[in-house]
């Protein structure tokens, strides 16, 4: 092991131990989590239904809001994926199930799809389970004309940040699409998890107002997605990241530097359920997001290990697009274009 590795896998030693009391689940603060996610989500879906037939504005602002309080359940599903947020196998799957159901994002597929992800971060084999997929400057420069193009609409910010989560709300995460063998057994379960899902909407459907409820539940979804697929964009696709084939891959540089720490204000931090330490995620997914707040405390020093982004500098990264591996950082078309003129790009 090279000096500088060595290094830095004493580093992430230190920090490991340093934070892991913090993994242990609160009962008290899980409850309360629950509480203060739910109990807005559902009151304010109430006012919207009844205000949407006097004001569309308002009603569609509720929404947006409330798509931040859907984050924040869609983070206690998440954290339960991660066998975290609470003791109880029996109560953790209940939790983690029942938000699934709120989210519309199958509990048991997706979490075996995330822990996939958390596993192979970075490496370029299988980037496209669980993440977003983006090719390297030389896979680029062997594309076709035709094929460049749509690798470019792929990447556009309207297919990105719109088109795109609403394709994985609304149809990717209702179908068997990782081919991996050992996704087969976990396939039953996503069907079953789909017609659950459409006997409730439907139930709802005739209870309510069946076509108010179906645009306010678009919405709301619509909105939360594009939240979600935010967040994880920034989270690996900043610039200086970490992305690698898998005979030079390592797990821990895949963690730290291919994940972000993206600083937020309280308020954004407390409705994403402080997923933007990203870093700190990755290095223990075990530690429920109520005490993510408190490693950073606990480990200061860590920071310079890993991508601090502010929301405005977090922009920029939208223009990110393809991973050039001669310098190990994202780069846009711009950039690669201006490579090719000057005859850097080796295909």
């Amino acid at each position: 092991m090279k000096p500088e590795v060595q290094e830095f896998a004493e580093k992430v030693k230190l920090a490991l131990k340093s934070i892991k009391k913090y993994q242990q689940p609160d009962t008290k603060k899980a409850v309360f989590q629950i509480i203060n996610s739910f109990g807005p989500f559902l009151l304010i879906w109430i006012a919207i239904y009844n205000i949407w037939d006097y004001s569309k504005i308002a009603a569609i602002f509720l929404c947006i809001l409330n798509a931040l309080f859907l984050v924040r359940i869609f983070i206690i599903q998440h954290d339960c994926g991660h066998n975290s947020f609470v003791k109880s196998t029996k109560w953790r799957k209940a939790i983690g199930y029942f938000s699934s159901l709120v989210s519309s994002v199958p509990y048991f597929y997706w979490a075996k799809s995330h822990h996939f992800h958390h596993m192979n971060n970075g490496m370029l084999e299988v980037r496209d389970i669980g993440d977003i997929n983006t090719l390297t400057v030389k896979e680029y420069a062997k594309l076709s004309k035709w094929q460049r193009f749509k690798y470019r609409i792929y990447r556009s910010p309207i297919v990105m940040f719109f088109f795109g989560p609403l394709y994985y709300i609304f149809i990717h995460n209702r179908l068997p699409l990782v081919k991996l063998e050992e996704f087969k057994k976990a396939t039953p379960s996503l069907w079953l998890n789909n017609i659950i899902y459409a006997i409730l909407v439907v139930a709802l459907c005739f209870i309510l107002d069946w076509k108010k409820f179906l645009a306010l539940h678009t919405i709301i979804l619509s909105s939360f997605a594009i939240i979600a697929i935010w967040f994880f964009y920034i989270q690996h696709q900043h610039e200086s990241g970490y992305k690698h084939w898998k005979d030079k891959w390592e797990f821990m540089y895949a963690a730290i530097k291919g994940s972000s720490y993206y600083k937020l204000p309280a308020l954004l931090n407390w409705f994403t359920g402080n997923i933007a330490i990203h870093h700190i995620h990755h290095l223990n997914p075990a530690i429920p997001n109520y005490n993510l707040q408190k490693c950073v405390k606990e480990i200061p020093w860590f920071q310079k290990y890993t991508t601090e982004i502010t929301f405005w500098q977090s922009l920029k990264l939208a223009t990110h697009k393809l991973w050039d591996e001669s310098t190990e950082r994202m780069i846009t078309f711009r950039e690669y274009y201006q490579m090719e003129k000057l005859g850097l790009v080796k295909a």
